[in-house]
């Protein structure tokens, strides 16, 4: 079976930004934040689906991406 790759862009409503301290960060919601987690102890339990296996991937390169921007934010505000 064949499934389409989820794009990380079909999660942008999820992205909200939070004030740490005196940073704003790119966060998830915290709906997408307890499904990460979801899918990671499933794959813990080797239980992921086809479909799971590729919003994992989704969201894990969403995550990536939110990383590193926020480190680029903060060496940007350091270098301030």
């Amino acid at each position: 079976m064949v499934t389409a790759l989820s794009k990380p862009s079909s999660l942008i409503h999820e992205i909200q930004l939070e004030k740490v301290d005196n940073w704003n960060l790119f966060k998830f919601s915290e709906p997408l934040q307890l499904r990460m987690e979801s899918l990671l102890e499933k794959k813990k339990a080797d239980q992921l689906t086809n479909d799971e296996i590729a919003e994992l991937d989704a969201i894990g390169e969403l995550d990536r991406i939110f990383t590193h921007m926020n480190a680029m934010l903060a060496a940007q505000d350091a270098n301030s």
